[in-house]
């Protein structure tokens, strides 16, 4: 007898979720997917969006008083606390902690959090966390800067919006209990909200004011806020244009480049396509070249000192092999860029390759 009811059509198993039977567990099925697949809509954090903005205006009065009433000295702090920031950034919460492509003795763990804490980027345990985060579901839902929600947003947008939920949900399986187990971070995560203002914007308007009598207005917007803002848009360059500007000669496949201009003005962070290929390599670029690698001289040094050790690379075998295996062809050894092959070698490879 053949089945007349919902029911014993899906016991026989003739019911399918394309069924359009309006009673049938199949499209209640169906229809609680769809519901559960809502496309998720960001919204702003006004708080946020609010201080970001005054930090702006702040660093144009501060651009401004640096014309019309600073001390040469105290733009010539900013201009040092600059590389500061910058290295608490690269060869501490990100080369040394984030990634662990080296160790670092006690001191230079403090020297590194403190200049973190100059930085004010979160404190080193939040920062690594977002930047495991950002590695391990690079550019997809579960990435806090997804660059293909657009170039505003990897920059600074995502810091003014509303998470999306795969970045909560993926955040609880990020593994932080080797940070945790420093008491130096322990100490600077735990006692932040008080240790940021006094290193990031009192400090530098109190030095000022104290040894060459500096007015309190120019301490605080030139060495303070336009200092901060400004190293605050260029470590979100690696964010930004260093997924969206430059070729990719060691995988095609990876939505970050290999950009000169970041990695110029980030002391070293611009080789990005290199460093999501290889993120454990403490150079986080091929060849580590100081004049566009500061960072790299930086922790060279603290080697040297002793004060820096077990420093991770990648070997020149493995990354020939994997230029030549999903790079996209501009390694300037390995691929098209190579200013021996001659234009003929290339198209007889050209041809070899699609007659294969």
């Amino acid at each position: 007898m053949a089945p007349n009811t919902t029911s014993d059509l899906a016991a026989t198993g003739v019911l399918y979720e394309d069924d359009q039977l309006e009673d049938s567990p199949a499209v209640a099925r169906k229809a609680d997917k769809v519901e559960a697949k809502e496309p998720f809509k960001a919204e702003w954090i006004w708080l946020h969006v609010i201080f970001i903005a005054a930090l702006h205006v702040g660093s144009l009065y501060g651009l401004y008083l640096i014309f019309s009433s600073a001390k040469i000295q105290t733009t010539l702090l900013a201009f040092i606390l600059y590389p500061v920031c910058i290295l608490g950034i690269t060869a501490g919460v990100h080369r040394l902690w984030s990634h662990r492509a080296y160790k670092a003795k006690w001191q230079l763990r403090v020297i590194l959090t403190f200049f973190n804490t100059i930085a004010f980027q979160r404190s080193v345990l939040t920062w690594s966390k977002v930047h495991r985060l950002h590695h391990k579901y690079s550019d997809t839902d579960g990435d806090p800067h997804n660059s293909r929600r657009g170039l505003f947003f990897s920059h600074m947008g995502w810091v003014m919006m509303t998470k999306h939920p795969d970045i909560i949900e993926k955040g609880k399986g990020i593994d932080m209990s080797d940070l945790e187990a420093d008491p130096i971070l322990r100490f600077q995560d735990k006692y932040y909200w008080y240790l940021m203002p006094l290193c990031c914007f009192i400090l530098p308007t109190v030095v000022p004011v104290y040894f060459w009598n500096e007015s309190w207005v120019n301490g605080f917007f030139i060495p303070g806020v336009l200092r901060y803002l400004f190293t605050i848009h260029i470590t979100a360059l690696v964010n930004s244009f260093g997924h969206f500007y430059g070729n990719k000669p060691y995988d095609r496949n990876l939505q970050p480049t290999q950009n000169k201009s970041v990695s110029l003005v980030t002391l070293g962070e611009g080789w990005h396509n290199y460093h999501h290929t290889f993120p454990w390599d403490y150079k986080t670029s091929e060849l580590g070249d100081y004049g566009v690698n500061f960072t790299n001289a930086f922790i060279d040094f603290f080697a040297w000192v002793g004060w820096a050790y077990d420093l991770k690379s990648v070997s020149m075998d493995m990354i020939k092999k994997r230029v030549q295996r999903t790079g996209d062809g501009s390694h300037e050894l390995w691929g098209w860029g190579d200013k021996d092959i001659t234009k003929e070698d290339k198209e007889v490879t050209i041809i070899t390759r699609k007659s294969e």
